[in-house]
Parts: structure tokens; sequence; C-alpha cells
């Protein structure tokens, strides 16, 4: 009977590790729109930007979601311009096709999923540079506190980060 009760129970974690990944591994293409200026229109600009951000395997209370930007189709290497307990703006300089850009953008799409109020990311484009700015501000999670963003850096020029909440 003893025996029977190992088996099952070590069955039951070679299974959940099985799972695991599955659980974990949903990532998100987030498009941000980009609206060019109307005293720019001419000027040569990304007509969206594509980040990625995936949840982080689970932990009871809480949660965490991971995400990157690869933006070295007209950007220059990504460096940390400010922070603050709500917010991290990354900045780098445009490429030279892009450097007249004049521009504003947030989130339209997470996945398959149209959104019209969640802009913890946005993106600016002026003089000569491009800023990515992930910022909590306005945002709640399940027990009304704002979330934290626990990582913020910058990974082979890229902008990197991690935020997250309770549940």
């Amino acid at each position: 009977m003893a025996k029977r009760l190992q088996r099952s129970i070590a069955y039951s974690c070679i299974a959940g590790i099985a799972l695991f990944p599955a659980l974990s591994a949903n990532a998100a293409q987030v498009e941000l729109s980009v609206y060019k200026s109307s005293n720019t229109p001419a000027a040569n600009c990304p007509q969206k930007v594509i980040v990625t951000e995936q949840n982080a395997p689970y932990y009871e209370g809480g949660y965490t979601i991971n995400g990157s930007a690869k933006l070295s189709s007209f950007a220059e290497p990504f460096t940390i311009s400010n922070t603050d307990p709500f917010s991290v703006t990354w900045v780098a300089n445009l490429k030279p096709a892009f450097s007249k850009c004049i521009a504003a953008g947030s989130i339209v799409k997470s996945g398959s999923e149209d959104k019209n109020s969640d802009f913890h990311l946005r993106v600016r484009f002026t003089g000569g540079k491009v800023f990515l700015i992930l910022d909590m501000t306005g945002l709640k999670d399940a027990n009304n506190f704002f979330p934290v963003i626990t990582k913020k850096g910058v990974t082979a020029g890229n902008p990197t980060w991690s935020w997250g909440g309770t549940d």
C-alpha cells in the first residue's frame, strides 16, 4: 500500500513537471500603435512597435510578468534614462532613417486581445530618440495595490523588465 502511494505521488509529480512549462509559456506579443504628430506628417516613423510579455511561473499570492523589447530595426542600443517606484523609461537614438520621427504610441493589442484601456507600456519618438516607458500609474492588482516593477534592465541593448502584483 505504501509503495503504491509513493508511486502515485511520484507519477503525479512527473505529470505536474511535464505540464508546468505549458502553464507558464504563454508569451504574448504586445502591439503598440504609433501615431505621428500632425506637425511632421511626412516623417518616417514605425507604424507599430511590438514587444513581448510573458507570465512567469505562478507562485502563491502573486504574479509576475516578464517583458522584453527588440527594437533594433529602428533604434540603436537602449539605456535606462529614468526610474522611480512607478515607472522606468528606456531611451535610444533613432537610426538615421527614423531620426525626424515625432510620434507617440500605446498598447492596442496583447496577443489576440484588443486593448483600449491598458496603457502600462507607451512609446515616444522625439528629438532623434525613442523612449519606451513602463508605467504602473493607474494600475491595480486584485487587492487594490499598484503593481511593482521588480526588474528593469538592458540585455544586449534591448529593454527588459518584470512587474507583478498580488492575487
